[in-house]
């Protein structure tokens, strides 16, 4: 059996996004600029509300998807088409921006703490003007399926015939891991897809150590295997099919072309982003 080993370690960038959220960049810095599809990968976590309270105010986006994992913590969703959410502990919000949506993700305080990851998927050129959507994914409908010394939150994607709930418009799978003291994870991975590791708890072992707020680009053939040694370890999994396109891209925007790119900032400043 081939298995996948790490092609390169991402420390990602301290940063602040939205009106003033603190936040660690791991895709989509000057380290990783995109592993394609995926755009962007931010963590955010704090147990001081001043680095976040102030959230995410209305705001554009066009062109790709976005995934919001709440690990704790809650953040509610308007957008310009009338539809409010609210994501909690360990809930999804899956949003389709398409061809344009403007929308606002503010946090409302849990204890203090607010921890989560925002993933951008993108779309290819067929898709990027399709119709907005988003829908929100529970806690309780995420299936869990428990391993010797661990287990595996399917948010997308299929493991061992147990299908997630999310529902993107390429192909790709998102799983949550948690593996405790001494535990060895095995999975098959289609070979060509782009695949990450990002551990936001304790460490893992694959031909190399990956420590806790880094994030392992693999290589691109064979499966996996995870192993822990003194330590319990949380990752997050996720892999994709390329979609092997030009990206243009320019702030909320990610389209083929810098001219596509130029008429979605020309259609926000009209009013004819979401129209």
């Amino acid at each position: 059996m081939t298995l996948r080993i790490i092609d390169k370690i991402i420390h990602g960038i301290d940063t602040s996004d939205g009106a003033g959220v603190n936040l660690k960049r791991i895709i989509g810095n000057p380290e990783l600029n995109m592993l394609d599809p995926f755009l962007l990968l931010d963590e955010f976590g704090s147990e001081n509300p001043k680095d976040y309270i102030s959230g995410f105010p209305s705001h554009p986006h066009r062109g790709f998807e976005t995934i919001t994992y709440m690990l704790n913590g809650k953040f509610r969703h308007k957008d310009s088409f009338g539809n409010e959410g609210i994501l909690s502990d360990g809930s999804v919000q899956w949003m389709t921006a398409g061809k344009g949506v403007i929308h606002s993700e503010m946090p409302e305080q849990t204890d203090g703490l607010l921890r989560g990851f925002q993933l951008w998927l993108n779309l290819p050129k067929k898709l990027k003007m399709i119709e907005p959507s988003y829908y929100d994914i529970p806690q309780e409908i995420i299936p869990k399926v428990d391993f010797p010394r661990g287990s595996i939150k399917i948010i997308s994607g299929t493991y061992n015939k147990v299908k997630g709930p999310g529902n993107p418009h390429t192909e790709m799978f998102y799983y949550d891991i948690m593996l405790d003291d001494n535990a060895k994870f095995n999975i098959p991975l289609k070979n060509d897809w782009n695949v990450f590791i990002y551990v936001y708890e304790g460490s893992i072992m694959l031909d190399k150590q990956v420590t806790k707020q880094n994030l392992a680009v693999l290589n691109t053939t064979g499966d996996l295997e995870i192993s822990t040694t003194n330590n319990n370890a949380k990752l997050i999994l996720v892999g994709g099919q390329p979609i092997n396109e030009p990206v243009a891209r320019g702030g909320p925007f990610v389209m083929n072309t810098k001219q596509e790119v130029l008429q979605a900032f020309s259609d926000y400043q009209n009013g004819l982003l979401d129209k």
